[in-house]
């Protein structure tokens, strides 16, 4: 990695800190944080707004690795959806104040965009669930990879309002999406039951200062 990378890096992870902490910290905070002069922060991310579009990049791709891991080694539907979701949400809980953030500059309509590949591979652990009976439900496969997109941003919601405790979200979020595909409660409370943790393996991201 060269000093550039290094200081990018570093720039990031400051970056993301920063936001967390102070949504409207400026360039120049974020520049004095880090310990370089602004220039150097300018060199790197033209706009603050490519700055929190990149954080919102490195997040989407922690979530798409999560959600790869979650799933990893389970031999029937409902264990892999209910394993991938909570994965997805133990990076994402880590950056679910970001989401606020980036709506003010990275629109909604991008968000969705970069979660397009998670959104698949949710479709298809869905059907899978459908086609081996395993999950029941009107639904289209398609429209429900939506509505659990949208569970998701909604638990964030409810952590953030103190609604649900952080702990609590991410096995309540795949409970939530095991029963909106027809799994029984007392089926769906075993699966969550046995989920093992499965903790974010991106410690080298700017996210990982949590």
């Amino acid at each position: 990695m060269t000093r550039a990378d290094t200081n990018r890096r570093h720039i990031l992870g400051t970056a993301l800190a920063e936001l967390l902490h102070e949504p409207d910290a400026s360039m120049d905070q974020i520049a004095r944080a880090a310990g370089v002069v602004r220039r150097t922060v300018y060199g790197h991310f033209p706009t603050r707004d490519a700055l929190i579009s990149t954080l919102v990049d490195e997040a989407v791709d922690a979530v798409i690795e999560a959600h790869a891991r979650g799933r990893e080694g389970a031999t029937e539907p409902g264990r892999a959806l209910a394993g991938a979701v909570a994965a997805v949400w133990e990076t994402a809980d880590r950056y679910r104040l970001l989401v606020g953030l980036a709506q003010r500059s990275v629109s909604m309509e991008g968000i969705r965009r970069r979660l397009e590949p998670v959104r698949e591979q949710c479709l298809k652990l869905i059907q899978w669930g459908l086609d081996e009976g395993e999950f029941a439900t009107p639904v289209p496969a398609a429209a429900l990879a939506y509505v659990h997109e949208q569970q998701l941003f909604g638990m964030m919601e409810a952590v953030n309002d103190d609604a649900i405790p952080a702990a609590e979200a991410g096995r309540a979020a795949a409970m939530t999406a095991l029963l909106s595909v027809g799994v029984t409660t007392a089926r769906a409370e075993a699966i969550v039951r046995e989920l093992r943790p499965v903790r974010p393996a991106d410690q080298g991201r700017a996210g990982s200062t949590a």
